[in-house]
């Protein structure tokens, strides 16, 4: 049994930024995700896709965001159990709460913090012959590598942003086809009219219809057949498809810890981001409230006010002050850093 004061559920970029507010308040913390590396559905869904709404970064990949996060919090040695899916969260008679993993790991935590990102997801996947058999060679739900497709035939199969996205990306150095049932897409306007200018240009295909079958030589991908709407099948070359039809959401084992659940997420309390069950603390994609949007952003905003909370509940009674990075020797000595003459600590 290991005992801690804070126990993060998710070791996406809202986890990881909630181990740096936890830390600047002198809470250590254990962070638990199943996946097998830091950075969540971020790294496993768009590693490479940049995005532009991170204070003080113009632009950045989700990757480069995550080793970014991993550096800011390395001065509070955060301990990860990552490929471990916590399989019961159970609140103990004095308040604190056993927590278990479906790979034998016990921890008595003070505090949980849920920052599970979708929860449990599984990406809706192709069913014609033979495209189980292909998956992760040719048949792919996600990219980890974008460099294997360089000058590659590749169908990509989806009408949202993930779709779009690898489909404009790609056409830079690999001849891209891109299918969709209708010509009606779920993508920003922006990336929509990016596609069909490329497109204009000869620089990528787009083909309204749906993939109804493969055509395999042992296993290797010849081509990808695509029914129009007419009914009449045509047969587009391909080595590689890239299938983004969306993911099936599920909370997993935490519907069962008896919070409060609205739509496959989890209620809090916007003062201090707690759930139904005094200690544990929901932040990210996974919370919901009046006016939720789930950007990273917001996600950061709410990992510091639980920090706060998540203090005032492990030292009842004791005034929790508001000490500022810039100028608190405490707030220095936790970071690392020299403090600087005439630093004065700030409180509230």
């Amino acid at each position: 049994m290991i005992k801690t004061e804070v126990v993060i559920i998710g070791a996406g970029p809202v986890g990881l930024f909630q181990v740096f507010e936890l830390g600047l308040l002198g809470l250590s913390a254990h962070v638990i995700d199943s996946m097998p590396q830091p950075g969540g559905q971020c790294v496993e869904l768009y590693p490479d896709k940049p995005i532009y709404d991170i204070p003080a970064i113009p632009v950045c990949g989700a990757r480069e965001l995550v080793d970014r996060l991993m550096q800011q919090i390395r001065p509070f040695s955060p301990e990860f159990h990552l490929g471990h899916v916590v399989t019961r969260v159970e609140r103990r008679a004095d308040g604190r709460f056993d927590v278990a993993t479906d790979k034998g790991l016990e921890l008595d935590a003070g505090v949980v913090i849920i920052a599970a990102g979708l929860g449990a997801f599984s990406p809706r996947k192709l069913s014609v012959p033979l495209a189980a058999e292909l998956e992760g060679k040719a048949v792919h739900y996600k990219v980890g590598d974008s460099a294997l497709f360089n000058g590659a035939d590749i169908v990509v199969a989806g009408g949202g942003d993930s779709a779009l996205d690898w489909a404009i990306g790609l056409s830079e150095r690999a001849n891209v086809v891109l299918v969709h049932r209708t010509s009606k897409f779920r993508a920003a306007p922006a990336n929509v009219a990016r596609m069909h200018a490329l497109c204009d240009e000869a620089r990528m295909q787009f083909l309204e219809g749906e993939v109804v079958g493969l055509d395999v030589e042992g296993d290797r991908l010849d081509a990808v057949r695509v029914q129009a709407r007419g009914g009449l099948v045509r047969r587009v070359e391909a080595s590689q498809l890239l299938v983004f039809w969306g993911l099936h959401p599920a909370l997993g084992p935490i519907a069962e810890w008896g919070l409060g659940i609205e739509k496959n997420q989890i209620a809090v309390d916007t003062a201090c981001f707690e759930t139904s069950v005094p200690g544990i603390f929901a932040v990210g994609d996974i919370s919901t409230y009046a006016g939720k949007r789930k950007l990273i952003l917001s996600g950061f905003h709410e990992a510091a006010l639980a920090a706060f909370a998540a203090k005032e509940h492990l030292t009842p009674g004791e005034k929790v002050h508001l000490q500022y990075t810039t100028t608190s020797p405490a707030m220095h000595r936790r970071l690392g850093v020299v403090a600087g003459v005439g630093d004065v600590e700030e409180a509230a």
